[in-house]
């Protein structure tokens, strides 16, 4: 099977559908329309074969749908708490690819209960992929902050953890 063919089979990895949510949640940042129109869109893309999106399995598809749209519903608590763990840079100054994939990242961590060594691990390598240079870094530094203040304070201390 050719690297293309492969590339074009369902993935049903979890990594792909973070994937996934983060590209739709970048592009509805650049301006790309709303949430649900964009994610209908990247999934109709997805669906005909265009391989600009990752190829998704229903249950990897259903994973980012709960990714994209969790993180919409809990946008406020989320984007409350990345501003109070990131200190010295204000969202403006970051850059949306990592603003994005730390989104998604502490959705996940806060509110589908998965353990945070594994979705830090998947956070850092999107955002190695799609960030700049030290994306990967910048990103491990603040969920790996975040988790321990999370882990320490069994959340209680989550409001105010001390990271960059």
């Amino acid at each position: 099977m050719t690297r293309r063919e492969r590339a074009a089979q369902p993935s049903g990895t979890r990594r792909a559908a973070r994937e996934f949510a983060f590209r739709v949640l970048f592009e509805v940042g650049q301006g790309g329309g709303d949430v649900q129109q964009v994610y209908n869109r990247a999934e109709g893309a997805m669906l005909s074969g265009d391989d600009t999106y990752p190829h998704l399995n229903e249950q990897a598809l259903a994973f980012a749908h709960d990714l994209t749209f969790g993180y919409q519903q809990h946008a406020a608590e989320i984007d409350g708490l990345l501003q109070r763990t990131i200190r010295g840079w204000s969202f403006e100054q970051m850059a949306q690819t990592d603003l994005n994939v730390l989104r998604l990242a502490v959705f996940e961590m806060l509110h589908l209960g998965e353990a945070h060594p594994p979705v830090i691990e998947s956070a850092v390598r999107i955002a190695r992929k799609y960030g700049g240079d030290d994306s990967g870094r910048f990103v491990n530094g603040v969920l790996g902050g975040l988790a321990r203040s999370l882990e320490a304070g069994a959340g209680a201390g989550a409001g105010t953890p001390e990271t960059h």
